[in-house]
């Protein structure tokens, strides 16, 4: 008889569910990088235990060709050789690290996808401290938050922290200071929007449009591999634009604001200009006038740039692919439904079953041999 044992902090992990993990990895430059870093992902596709004892496994890693200058299409078909829960994903032409990042998205099957970069600043051993994050705040998305510099430089590190102040602030990007490479998505959050998405889309906007509620976790950067960066800056420029466009007609709307601005500062203006010329002759001829007529037709220009804008904005929405709503399932019934479910006892200890051994009685079977009488008959005489 097999007796069930309930869940409690001292079950067993091999007793509970684990959580199931999908890591992403766009490639462009990663034929020096990925075989080290298959090698630290290889302990994680056994059942482990996070610090919280929550137990986790990589079920597949999916390396994402872009169609880089190296020579990473042959490591990737070593590594998949090598490496049972490697995937491959072939791009046909190179899309971009976001595009690339989507596609693996779209490809991967478990109920958590990470995603990582290439190049090894990201270390493989973080991941189940984001799961922590991830079920202690019931978040659906966990960015890495560094506690140290990016390994790129004084002047990129600067720029990178300016525009993601100015696209939170000044341009409404709310968690935009946020956004790494390195994440934990829900696996039906990354799936759904690398169907929605459309062409040019910020990755990092799109998730913010259907992500219940997104978090951080501290993480320490380490230094990239041997191999160039493959941002240059017009590269990095056109990131950053992409990203404000993508954002919403925040900024359309600030446009808008400044038309009024210049039509009301007109209004004050053209009456300062009133009163000064009926009090005094020392306003010249005309000159108020023409500084009314500029100030009220600028404004009126902006605010009807800013009106158009808002209809422009609607549409782009719509060819982002921007949905107004998302259906999920129970979120009880999903991986943040089991973060009560965590383990204390580690991974070597099995679960308790309890047998009671089967007692057979054989009755002893008892053969009752007749005696075989045999009569000779004694030959005649």
């Amino acid at each position: 008889m097999i007796k069930s044992t309930p869940v409690t902090d001292d079950t067993p992990a091999a007793a509970i569910q684990p959580h199931e993990i999908s890591i992403v990895i766009p490639v462009y430059q990663g034929e020096r990088t990925l075989e080290s870093l298959m090698r630290e992902i290889a302990p994680l596709t056994t059942v482990q235990l996070t610090a919280e004892g929550y137990p986790y496994v990589v079920r597949e890693a999916l390396l994402v060709y872009d169609n880089g200058p190296d020579d990473s299409a042959r490591v990737i078909r070593e590594q998949s050789a090598e490496h049972p829960f490697v995937r491959a994903v072939w791009l046909s032409k190179n899309s971009g690290q976001h595009a690339a990042t989507l596609a693996g998205m779209a490809s991967a099957g478990s109920e958590w996808i990470v995603t990582l970069d290439e190049d090894g600043q990201h270390n493989p051993a973080d991941i189940p401290n984001l799961l922590d994050t991830a079920l202690t705040r019931q978040a659906t998305v966990v960015y890495a938050k560094p506690t140290n510099p990016p390994p790129h430089g004084w002047l990129r590190n600067s720029a990178s922290k300016g525009a993601k102040w100015f696209l939170s602030t000044v341009a409404g990007g709310g968690n935009a200071s946020d956004f790494q490479s390195f994440r934990l998505v829900l696996g039906s959050v990354g799936r759904s929007v690398a169907a929605y998405s459309g062409s040019g889309v910020y990755l990092d906007i799109a998730m913010g449009w259907i992500a219940g509620r997104v978090t951080t976790s501290p993480v320490e950067l380490r230094s990239e591999g041997d191999r160039p960066s493959g941002y240059s800056a017009r590269r990095l420029f056109g990131h950053f634009w992409r990203m404000v466009l993508t954002n919403g007609t925040r900024g359309l709307r600030l446009v808008s604001i400044l038309g009024v601005l210049f039509g009301l500062f007109g209004i004050v203006v053209a009456l300062y200009i009133l009163i000064a010329r009926l009090t005094s002759s020392e306003v010249p001829a005309g000159w108020a006038s023409t500084i009314v007529i500029v100030l009220f037709g600028t404004g009126a220009i902006l605010f009807s740039l800013g009106v158009i804008a808002e209809y422009i904005g609607i549409n782009v929405n719509m060819a982002m692919g921007k949905p107004p709503y998302l259906i999920t399932t129970d979120p009880e019934l999903g991986p943040l439904g089991r973060a009560h479910l965590k383990s204390n006892s580690g991974l070597s200890t099995p679960p308790v079953v309890e047998q009671t051994p089967v007692v057979v009685e054989q009755t002893p079977v008892v053969v009752e041999q007749a005696p075989v009488v045999v009569e000779q008959t004694k030959p005649s005489e």
